[in-house]
């Protein structure tokens, strides 16, 4: 509010083209003087209750000793500027209210440079929004993202247009996302406009393994592999390769299928499937290694489960003696069970390796003390002995068998 009145009461007013502007002037203190409400050009627009302008857009909303409020219909930017309330006393009091007029762009239009592009290419976006009061101020989104661009504001007469320009290096992921150019401005909420982007790339390339799902590719079973090509365009033109080999005679390839029925050695090498579009060609690689088929092993017995743990119960039992100390007393009943098994099956055979060597022992012992007598005998008398005779008679002490062995040794 300006002016001198002291005693009148105004507030400024900021209306959007096109709309109802009001107006109020009002008394504190009322005391019937004349209230009266004047256009920028000081016309009288009302003096009283009474309009003496012609401009039936004004119309009285409001009138008393105490207030005169007019409107103000289908506002334009000519009636923007200040309007003046005066109070006839005397002296006679005066107070101004300013219109403010805003204006929407008129127009909001995204030019794009390219209506496809390819991916890794940098293009261009502008955004403009057309004849504003003030001007306008452009934000652009891709998706979610904000992004920043750069703007360039041109008057004419009264208006504003500004042009926001957008470079943008694209990728894939990209295709089909929208690129939003939104206009903040105090006459408008949520004016934006947008385009998507069409962004061609070449063929993304997978191969996947159908059979075996999983395990090893091994001799003398099939093989299935997919070839799986994505891009922008659809790849139509796709084809199976064996890198630096020729494809074997016996390799069924059926559009992206690659079929060998019966794998062998001569299989293994690296399998390319390539996939190619009107921006490019890729590929994926696949690498066989065939393995030796499986081979069939008997059921292990007894004994060999037996003679197969026996030296690892030995060989962890004189390694861990210490941990094997704490570990016991928390040790579950079935390591307990398993612990006496292994002892007791330990204990059995070392008593019959024992016996063994006793008897080994014993055997040879007996075989020596044998020879040792034969000898024994042989020499015993016969120092004093006149003949051999003599000396096996006194060998023997004289027993009757010593005719059977003079004759055995004659």
């Amino acid at each position: 509010p300006a002016g001198h009145g002291q005693n009148l009461v105004t507030e400024d007013v900021t209306v959007v083209e096109g709309e109802v502007a009001t107006i109020s002037c009002r008394v504190k203190n009322s005391d019937d003087s004349v209230i009266q409400l004047l256009n920028p050009n000081r016309q009288t627009i009302y003096f009283r209750d009474f309009r003496p302008l012609k401009d039936s857009r004004f119309q009285l909303v409001n009138f008393s000793n105490s207030e005169l409020r007019v409107s103000l219909t289908n506002v334009s930017i000519s009636d923007e500027g200040r309007y003046f309330c005066q109070l006839y006393t005397d002296p006679p009091q005066e107070i101004y209210t300013t219109v403010t007029v805003l204006v929407p762009p008129r127009n909001l239009v995204i030019d794009i440079e390219k209506e496809t592009a390819v991916e890794g290419e940098e293009i261009e976006l502008n955004c403009t929004a057309m004849a504003s009061r003030p001007a306008t101020t452009i934000r652009w989104f891709k998706g979610n993202k904000e992004l920043t661009g750069k703007s360039e504001v041109e008057r004419w007469s009264d208006m504003y247009t500004v042009t926001s320009q957008l470079l943008l290096k694209v990728g894939r992921e990209d295709d089909g996302v929208p690129v939003i150019c939104l206009v903040d401005h105090p006459a408008v909420k949520d004016l934006q406009t947008q385009r998507y982007l069409e962004v061609m790339y070449k063929p993304q390339v997978r191969v996947s393994q159908n059979y075996p799902l999983q395990g090893l590719t091994r001799e003398g079973e099939p093989l299935e592999l997919t070839c799986t090509a994505f891009g922008k365009p659809q790849p139509t033109d796709m084809r199976w390769l064996r890198v630096d080999d020729e494809m074997p005679q016996h390799v069924v390839v059926s559009g992206s299928n690659l079929l060998i029925s019966n794998l062998n050695k001569t299989d293994n090498g690296t399998y390319r499937c390539e996939a190619s579009n009107a921006v490019g060609k890729s590929h994926a690689d696949y690498m066989l290694f065939v393995y030796d088929p499986p081979t069939t092993i008997p059921p292990p017995t007894t004994t060999t489960t037996t003679t197969t743990t026996i030296p690892t119960t030995i060989t962890d039992t004189t390694a861990t003696t210490e941990p094997a100390v704490h570990a016991d007393s928390r040790a579950g009943e079935e390591g307990a069970i398993r612990s006496v098994d292994h002892a007791v099956v330990g204990g059995v055979v070392a008593v019959v390796v024992f016996a063994m060597l006793c008897l080994l022992i014993i055997l040879g012992r007996y075989f020596a003390r044998h020879k040792g007598t034969y000898f024994t005998h042989e020499a015993k008398g016969a120092d004093d002995a006149a003949d051999a005779d003599t000396a096996i008679i006194n060998a023997e002490g004289g027993q009757n068998n010593s005719e059977e062995k003079k004759e055995y040794f004659i």
